[in-house]
């Protein structure tokens, strides 16, 4: 009997269990719970910012908030470049970092402190949008959207104590907002002076620690204690307004501003060589300034004569007393044909003892070349006066930052100077025939131009000009207008003015200095921003 009920229990088990699966099959399938409700169905318009940002935690900014730009060819061009990038930063940060460590190792009583290995990975960075500041001063400003997620590894050896430890940076995640502001700008490459770097939020850091192989960041509480630790050290140094700033370029040397006027008086030419075959020569003498694009000052001709007087004097705007170099060249003037060089030489401003005169006279050459043996040959001399008068000291903006004040320092005596003229941009300028715009400068009588921009409706020339002056301009008035000149051959609709303004100089001469878009006249929208700066020498 035991076995015969033990075969029937099985059987008995079997049938239940079949027969229990198929009851609750067609219960699962036939029957649904009536208390479930259709989802709610709602458009995106109806969500409020925090909930956007909840659902849409990946879509780049530049999606999000119009005022970002998109950048994909940067990113682009980082994912290229990143092989050598990587080489490049990581031997960049050794060379940097090994006078630092060599300075520190043995206040701690360390053996070495080396790189076992040091690569950022294959992964770049990448940027989820930038946006561009734009405005009247020179300097350009970006924020862009950084996110890298890389895969780094960093392996530093400590050795100490005949003991070795090696602590490996692993898995590395940064987000961060920076603003960069290049400024100010300038003229020589790579067209920027200072770069400054803020934070303008908390970066996220995120990083693997390990020490002899073990994690360190699954220690309980040190993983949150850390990054905290970093958030705060990173933004207490460089969150906005506080910068790091990088000196790319010497301000000085880079906007290449004038500090000083060098007064020139010609006096005489003694014993000049005949160069007319039926008579004495016709000398002038030409005077430059080295590493300066003005044209050169002449004298009059004294026609006939071998030892002329001239007692003519010059002024000349210096930009680097310590590399420039006035030069003088005496010529034999020509009614017919080129004139032809008697003589020349060089006086290093470097020579000179500022607002002190200095009577010299020179021997003149054929050329500087000191191994040229027809130098030893008697051509006569020149004497001159020179007087180099640096600007004031509190004239000179300082690292040409610019200031909300620009009042005229006190005691500066009435005189001369030098009026600057920095033409920046135009913008919606157009001709009815041709947009090829340059810019028009007449003062006092004198004409200057800047480079044509052909077919642009807002050119931008970063042009200066300089304006050697013995008075004031208090009651002077500069005029300027943009004009476009037909770049095909023709004679119809060569030229054509696209808008014009005077502008009233007593102003700039109160103020030191004026950086203002004017509105052209007999132009629908045009603009035209201009600096001016007024300088007066000691």
């Amino acid at each position: 009997m035991g076995f015969v009920s033990t075969i029937l229990g099985f059987c008995g088990f079997g049938v239940g269990v079949s027969f229990g699966l198929t009851i609750g099959y067609y219960l699962f399938i036939y029957f649904q719970p009536c208390d479930v409700k259709d989802p709610v169905i709602r458009p995106l318009v109806e969500r409020d910012t925090k909930s956007l940002q909840q659902l849409l935690s990946e879509i780049p900014l530049w999606v999000k908030c119009p005022d970002y730009d998109r950048v994909d060819w940067l990113n682009k061009f980082i994912e290229y470049m990143w092989p050598y990038l990587d080489k490049a930063i990581c031997r960049t940060a050794k060379d940097i970092a090994a006078p630092i460590i060599a300075e520190q190792i043995p206040k701690f009583k360390i053996d070495s402190v080396e790189f076992e290995t040091l690569t950022l990975g294959s992964l770049p960075p990448t940027f989820q949008g930038m946006k561009v500041y734009v405005t009247d001063e020179k300097e350009l400003i970006m924020e862009p959207s950084v996110k890298w997620a890389g895969n780094p590894n960093v392996t530093v050896a400590v050795k100490a104590f005949g003991l070795k430890a090696t602590v490996q940076v692993v898995d590395l995640q940064v987000f961060a907002a920076p603003r960069i502001t290049l400024k100010p700008l300038v003229p020589s490459f790579p067209c920027f002076a200072n770069i400054s770097v803020s934070l303008m939020e908390k970066p996220h850091v995120d990083f693997g620690l390990k020490l002899l192989g073990a994690d360190l960041m699954s220690i309980p509480g040190l993983y949150r204690f850390v990054q905290e630790t970093i958030k705060d050290q990173v933004a207490n140094m460089y969150l906005w307004p506080k910068t790091l700033d990088v000196q790319i370029l010497d301000p000085s040397k880079a906007m290449k501003r004038p500090v000083g006027i060098l007064h020139v008086k010609i006096l005489r030419a003694m014993k000049l060589r005949k160069k007319d075959i039926l008579g004495a020569s016709d000398p002038y003498v030409k005077v430059k300034l080295t590493e300066s694009k003005l044209p050169s000052k002449k004298t009059t001709v004294k026609h006939k004569n071998l030892n002329p007087e001239w007692d003519e004097e010059f002024n000349m705007v210096v930009k680097d007393p310590e590399s420039q170099a006035l030069e003088l060249s005496v010529y034999d003037w020509e009614q017919i044909g080129k004139h032809e060089k008697m003589g020349m030489n060089v006086i290093p401003l470097k020579d000179l003892t500022p607002d002190e005169s200095k009577t010299m006279t020179l021997d003149l050459l054929k050329n500087m070349d000191s191994n040229d043996t027809q130098n030893d040959k008697d051509r006569g001399q020149i004497m001159v006066e020179l007087t180099y008068k640096p600007f004031k000291e509190d004239e000179l903006p300082k690292e040409f930052e610019e200031s909300d004040s620009h009042k005229v320092p006190e005691g500066t005596p009435p005189g001369g100077g030098v009026l600057m003229i920095m033409v920046h941009e135009a913008q919606d300028v157009e001709g009815k025939h041709h947009t090829n715009p340059y810019v028009r400068l007449i003062f006092k009588g004198e004409e200057r131009k800047t480079k044509q921009v052909k077919k642009n409706r807002d050119p931008r020339w970063e042009e200066e000009f300089t304006f050697v002056l013995e008075e004031a301009p208090v009651n002077d008035r500069l005029h300027m207008e943009v004009v476009s000149t037909s770049t095909r051959i023709g004679l119809l609709h060569p030229k054509e003015v696209l808008g014009y303004v005077d502008i009233n100089l007593s102003d700039v001469v109160s103020n030191k200095r004026i950086n203002e878009k004017y509105h052209l006249i007999d132009s629908k929208n045009g603009r035209l921003q201009v600096e001016l700066q007024w300088r007066t020498a000691s």
